[in-house]
């Protein structure tokens, strides 16, 4: 599967925000929207810090 979790990292900490993103699309400045595999969805605002696809791991940091 292609799906990734999305963390946070907050002080040198990760931590997870969703499981099983399908679709990560930006919405405005700053601004997520994360759809799950199973059409859940979250807003979060942050930047884009890294994308370990291979991990299936994607970590945002929070706007300043």
């Amino acid at each position: 599967m292609c799906e990734a979790n999305v963390y946070m990292e907050k002080n040198g900490v990760e931590e997870l925000v969703m499981e099983s993103v399908d679709l990560l699309e930006p919405e405005a400045d700053g601004v997520w929207r994360l759809v799950g595999i199973f059409g859940d969805q979250k807003i979060i605002r942050g930047r884009l810090k890294a994308m370990k696809l291979v991990d299936h791991r994607i970590v945002f940091i929070p706007e300043r």
